[in-house]
């Protein structure tokens, strides 16, 4: 077959001339396209939501919380502890800095105060007070940060300190929670403490601030 127009030979079922353009007048049947296969379907994932619990009340129902008398006894232990160690270290330094003999000599000298001695007085008791806070801090931060959670009057009475979802306090969390006791001393008539006897997760009010639980093992 040759076109019409500029001669060129052509095949026979072309429709139009390769080489001019010209229609040759054939129609050709186009092949259907083959028809698509479906995608496959894969699960969606999960669109995660927004945490609606912040506060970890749902999580924390089922906790066996410590009560205020579990609380209060083994606050007791911890204190006769920090009492106990803090005469062992402060006793020994008030005679050896010789306080107690400046005392005595002013006795004999009918009673006349020596600024110096009680300025040295006063500065040793701000610095006592001062390594008294840091040590209760460390206590208190290091045990209930560890392995067992606890301070060890906690643990003599079977609790130990967590987060609102359960998991260990990290050292900061556990520091957060011991400086936020200074707010709970702060309320009048020790309700800041009490509020473990009745707030329904038993927590005082510096485990409210810390986000807090201390639970029955």
């Amino acid at each position: 077959m040759y076109c019409s127009k500029c001669g060129a030979q052509l095949a026979e079922d072309s429709a139009f001339c390769g080489f001019c353009g010209t229609p040759t007048g054939r129609t050709t049947t186009a092949a259907a396209p083959a028809p698509l296969s479906p995608s496959p379907s894969y699960p969606r994932p999960a669109i995660a939501s927004p945490y609606a619990d912040p506060a970890g009340l749902a999580a924390s129902r089922g906790f066996n919380y410590a009560g205020f008398w579990l609380r209060f006894v083994a606050h007791l232990i911890d204190s006769l502890i920090i009492t106990g160690a803090a005469l062992l270290v402060f006793v020994p330094l008030i005679f050896l800095t010789g306080l107690t003999a400046n005392f005595e000599a002013m006795a004999h000298n009918h009673g006349q105060p020596n600024p110096a001695v009680i300025g040295a007085f006063i500065a040793m008791i701000l610095v006592f007070a001062s390594v008294a806070v840091v040590a209760q801090w460390l206590y208190f931060a290091y045990t209930e940060s560890g392995e067992k959670q606890a301070t060890w009057g906690k643990q003599a009475m079977g609790v130990y300190v967590t987060d609102l979802l359960g998991n260990p306090l990290t050292f900061g969390r556990a520091s957060g929670r011991f400086f936020a006791k200074i707010v709970s001393g702060m309320i009048p008539l020790g309700i800041g403490y009490i509020m473990a006897g009745f707030t329904e997760r038993k927590q005082a009010l510096h485990d409210m601030i810390a986000s807090c639980l201390v639970l029955r093992r």
